[in-house]
């Protein structure tokens, strides 16, 4: 009886798989055609509709999916017609460095300001008064700065202020960086106070 049911079960199954390849049902076999949008046939486009150019030929643009090898072989023949370098092709190009032009100038102040550009400004000296420690033995260096009357505890590679990078804590003084003007870390002493 049990022999006779899971026949029955096979046939349903096997009738269920394999006559639609026979019977050319439109179900979709795959999720990957499920999920495709079914369109109709379109006929071919009628002149003044939008064109896409490839190389001399004119294609007409449409929402047809079916593959047209003859558009794809005349789109497989279109030359190479770059007028750059080749992409595919390993070579090392020239560089054409330009020659500077002799300049003939009589006034020297305009002459001093086109070959000596200004001086770069120096950075401002950093605000920050170097206060005191603020770790104990066995954790990592940290100072106390104060800026007025802000205070602000930081250790060696933090930014105070949004402004200020502590680059080195010594044992009388610290090492700040301005992040706003660059140039070599200032020096701040330890203060009494």
């Amino acid at each position: 009886m049990w022999a006779g049911a899971l026949g029955v079960v096979a046939i349903i199954a096997f009738a269920y798989e394999f006559i639609p390849l026979f019977t050319g049902s439109s179900t979709p076999t795959s999720s990957a055609q499920a999920a495709a949008p079914s369109l109709p046939h379109t006929p071919p486009p009628r002149p003044g509709k939008a064109a896409l150019k490839i190389g001399k030929k004119t294609l007409v643009d449409s929402l047809d999916p079916t593959l047209r090898l003859d558009l794809l072989a005349a789109s497989e023949k279109t030359p190479y017609e770059g007028n750059g370098r080749n992409i595919f092709v390993s070579q090392r190009e020239d560089v054409v460095i330009p020659q500077p032009v002799a300049r003939v100038n009589t006034d020297p102040q305009q002459e001093q300001q086109i070959y000596h550009p200004p001086p770069v400004q120096a950075a401002p000296p950093i605000p920050l008064k170097f206060y005191g420690f603020a770790s104990s033995a066995g954790e990592a260096k940290r100072i106390f700065l104060k800026n007025g009357e802000d205070v602000f505890v930081a250790g060696e590679g933090e930014i105070v202020d949004r402004r200020y990078k502590v680059v080195r804590i010594s044992a009388t003084s610290v090492e700040i960086q301005d992040m706003v003007f660059s140039g070599p870390p200032q020096t701040i002493p330890l203060t009494q106070g």
